[in-house]
């Protein structure tokens, strides 16, 4: 039950990475009001940085900003850390 839970989470975070990325894309392109970086990379330190960094590639969005060539792979790297380490710790 516990790791239905953790998969869900998992998979909702980056459907909602993903989808921040392309709307702030095309709010972007529109000059209308942007979703905040820190907004962005929240969600990329929430569990959604592999939905945040294809929906950077896939829009070609923040791809040139250092803050988010940088934290957003470290975001993935701290969460698959983080979830190899409960696996090995609680399995």
């Amino acid at each position: 039950m516990l790791l239905l839970l953790v998969c869900t989470y998992y998979i909702m975070i980056n459907v909602i990475g993903f989808a921040t990325m392309g709307i702030d894309k095309a709010k972007a392109q529109k000059h209308q009001w942007r979703i905040p970086e820190a907004t962005l990379l929240l969600c990329a330190f929430l569990g959604g940085g592999i939905g945040s960094w294809i929906g950077m590639h896939f829009f070609h969005h923040k791809t040139h900003k250092w803050k988010f060539k940088i934290l957003v792979p470290l975001a993935i790297i701290l969460h698959v850390g983080l979830l190899f380490y409960l696996y090995r710790y609680f399995h």
